[in-house]
C-alpha cells in the first residue's frame, strides 16, 4: 500500500467520522444547548422581584417602565442570540476541540469519561478518530450557526410583525382619541390666572403613590394601561377610566376638574367697565341656571369643590348685603360649571363652562387687555353694558332722573368707549372674533325702568331700544365685528337675593344659554333654541317657581360695589 493511498484512506475515514458524528449527534447537541441558552435569557423571573434586565426610570422621568414590546423585547432577543452564539463557540473551542479532542482522545482517553483505555489498540483507535471528532465539532458549530441565523431571522420577522401590530394599535388609539375630541370640540385649556395655556394631555396622578404621569396615553409605556412604579395599573384612555384620576395642568401644576379631556370646554369672558355690574350679573346667571334646571332638561353642576365654594361666597354676599363685592386681584380664575342636558352616559350632552369675571380696569386699554390671555380661547363674549355711563345717555336725562342715575353708581366707562378699547385686542389675541357670538346685556334695568327721560328697555327689542337712546353705533359695531349678536336687558338685583323673581332669573341666564346653543348645546325654551323666546323678549309661558336654594358659606371681605342692577 502506497503512502498516497494510506493518506487517502485516513482522509476519507476522518471525513466519514466527522460527517457521521455531526449528523448523528454533534449538530443536534450544539443546536439543543444553544436554544436552551437562548431560552434562559428570556427568563422566567420570580414574580414580585426586580428584573435586573430592566432599569428603573431615572429621577424626573415618567414614573413607569417602558412597555416590553417597545424596548425590552428587542434587548432580550439580542441577548438570547448572543447567548446562543457564545455557547456554540464555547462548545466548539473549549469543550470539543480542547477538552475532548486534545486532552482526551489524543492521549488515548475516552472522550466521554476521560479514562485512559487499557489496551494499546484501543488507545491507538482513539487517537485515530480524534481528527474526525475535531471535524465533526467544526461542522456541527458551522451548521448550528447557520440554523440559528435562520431561526433568528424568522423570529425577528415575527417581532417586527408584533411591533407593527402594536404600533398600529397605538396609532389607532391615539387617532380615535383625537377624532373623538375633534368631533366633540374638546380643547383643553388651563383655567388659572397666569397660565391659561392649552395642552394636549393633562398630568394624571396615581391614586396610590401620587406619582405624576405626563404620558398617560397609548404609547411606548403601554397601549391599554401603564404600570406605575408602585405597581398600580393606570388606564390610558378616557373610555377605560382615565378621567376618574386626579388631573393637573402640565404647565402650572394646578388641579384640573375631572371633566377636562372628556367634555367640550366653552370659555365665556364677562367684558365690561368697572362698576358695570359684571359680578352681580354672574350671581344672577348662577341663580338663573338653577331656575332653568326646574323648567327644562338642563343640568348644572360645579366642576370642583373650589367652584362651589366661590359660588357659595358670592351668593352669601348678595343675600346678606344686596350687592356683590368688587372684583379684586389680577387675572381671574375661571368659575367652572358642568352644564348639560339629557340623562344617561350615552344620551347626555355636556359643556364644561369657564366663566371669567375680570376687573373692569383690566380691560380699560390695549396694554392691560393684551395681558388677558384667556381671551384668546373665548368661544363667545358676554358684554356687560351700563348705558348710564354713556355720555350720550347722561346728557339726555332730565333733572329729576339725574340723581337716580348717579345713585346707581355708573361704570367708569361708557359701553361704546369700553368696547372700542377692547375689541381690537380681542381680535389680536385670538384672531377668531368674526366666528364668535356676543351676548350684550344691558344691566341695571330696575333703575332704567324708573327713568322718565328714557323709554323702557323691556317694551321691545333691546337692540332697537339702544338705537333709540343714541347707542346705535354700539349695536352696529357688534353686528359687524362678530358672527352673531343678541341683546338683553337684565335686572340682576331682581334675579338674586331674597324675593328674587323666577322670570328675571330665567332671563339673566338666557345670554349664557344662547352662547352655549352656538356650541351645539340647545335647551328647549331658551333663546336661540327650538321654542325659544323672541329676540329681546321675555320667555313665554314660564310659570313662577320657587327659587333654588343656594349653598351657604362665609363671604370674603372687601370693598362693596353698590351698583344697582
Amino acid at each position: 500500500m502506497t503512502p498516497e493511498l494510506g493518506l487517502q484512506i485516513v482522509l476519507y475515514a476522518t471525513g466519514a467520522i466527522g460527517v457521521a458524528v455531526c449528523a448523528g449527534y454533534g449538530l443536534w447537541r450544539f443546536l439543543a444547548l444553544a436554544l436552551q441558552a437562548a431560552a434562559s435569557a428570556f427568563g422566567p423571573r420570580v414574580p414580585g422581584t426586580p428584573d435586573p434586565r430592566i432599569a428603573a426610570p431615572p429621577p424626573g422621568a415618567e414614573p413607569t417602565k417602558t412597555a416590553y414590546w417597545a424596548l425590552q423585547m428587542w434587548v432580550d432577543t439580542a441577548g438570547a442570540g448572543k447567548a446562543a452564539v457564545e455557547l456554540v463557540w464555547y462548545l466548539l473551542t473549549r469543550h470539543w476541540l480542547d477538552e475532548v479532542v486534545r486532552n482526551r482522545l489524543l492521549h488515548g482517553c475516552s472522550g466521554y469519561t476521560g479514562e485512559e483505555a487499557e489496551h494499546w489498540i484501543a488507545r491507538l483507535v482513539l487517537r485515530l478518530i480524534a481528527p474526525g471528532m475535531a471535524l465533526a465539532a467544526v461542522l456541527s458549530a458551522l451548521l448550528a450557526w447557520v440554523l440559528l441565523a435562520g431561526i433568528a431571522v424568522a423570529f425577528a420577522a415575527q417581532l417586527v410583525l408584533v411591533t407593527a401590530v402594536v404600533l398600529a394599535g397605538v396609532l389607532a388609539g391615539r387617532g380615535a382619541d383625537r377624532l373623538w375630541k375633534l368631533v366633540r370640540g374638546i380643547r383643553m385649556k388651563c383655567p388659572y390666572p397666569g397660565c391659561y395655556r392649552p395642552f394636549p394631555l393633562a398630568v394624571y396622578v396615581c391614586p396610590d403613590c401620587r406619582a405624576a404621569h405626563r404620558e398617560l396615553r397609548a404609547g411606548r409605556y403601554g397601549v391599554v394601561r401603564h404600570v406605575c412604579r408602585c405597581g398600580r395599573a393606570l388606564p390610558t384612555t378616557a373610555a377605560a377610566g382615565r378621567s376618574r384620576l386626579a388631573a393637573r395642568c402640565p404647565h402650572c401644576d394646578r388641579e384640573l376638574p375631572k371633566a377636562v379631556g372628556t367634555t367640550r370646554v366653552v370659555h365665556l369672558p364677562l367684558v365690561g367697565g368697572t362698576s358695570a355690574g359684571k359680578t352681580m350679573l354672574l350671581a344672577a346667571v348662577l341663580d338663573g341656571l338653577g331656575a332653568w334646571t326646574r323648567t327644562s332638561g338642563l343640568t348644572v353642576e360645579y366642576a370642583s369643590p373650589a367652584d362651589r365654594n366661590e359660588a357659595t361666597a358670592l351668593g352669601r354676599q348678595v343675600d346678606t348685603a344686596g350687592w356683590a363685592l368688587k372684583t379684586q386681584g389680577g387675572q381671574p380664575r375661571a368659575l367652572m360649571l358642568l352644564v348639560g342636558k339629557g340623562r344617561g352616559r350615552l344620551l347626555r350632552r355636556q359643556r364644561l363652562l369657564y366663566v371669567y369675571d375680570p376687573m373692569g380696569e383690566s380691560l380699560r386699554d390695549a396694554d392691560t387687555t393684551r395681558r388677558q390671555q384667556y381671551l384668546a380661547h373665548a368661544d363667545g363674549v358676554l358684554l356687560v353694558a351700563d348705558v348710564l355711563a354713556s355720555p350720550v345717555v347722561r346728557r339726555s336725562l332730565r333733572a329729576g332722573d339725574g340723581p337716580l342715575a348717579v345713585s346707581a353708581r355708573p361704570a367708569d366707562l361708557g359701553p361704546v368707549e369700553m368696547y372700542e378699547g377692547f375689541t381690537g385686542e380681542l381680535q389680536g389675541l385670538g384672531g377668531r372674533r368674526r366666528r364668535l357670538g356676543v351676548a350684550a346685556v344691558v344691566t341695571k334695568r330696575d333703575v332704567l325702568d324708573r327713568l322718565d327721560s328714557l323709554p323702557r328697555p323691556g317694551d321691545g327689542p333691546v337692540d332697537a331700544w339702544l338705537e333709540e337712546i343714541g347707542l346705535g353705533d354700539l349695536v352696529r359695531s357688534l353686528g359687524h365685528d362678530f358672527a352673531a349678536a343678541r341683546f338683553w336687558a337684565v335686572s340682576a338685583r331682581a334675579a338674586t337675593g331674597a324675593g328674587a323673581l323666577e322670570s328675571e332669573q330665567l332671563r339673566a341666564a338666557e345670554p349664557v344659554l344662547w352662547l352655549l346653543a352656538r356650541t351645539g348645546l340647545r335647551i328647549r325654551g331658551a333663546a336661540g333654541s327650538p321654542g325659544g323666546p323672541p329676540r329681546g323678549g321675555r320667555p313665554p309661558g314660564l310659570k313662577q317657581l320657587a327659587r333654588l336654594p343656594r349653598p351657604r358659606g362665609s363671604a370674603d371681605r372687601g370693598t362693596p360695589n353698590r351698583s344697582s342692577l
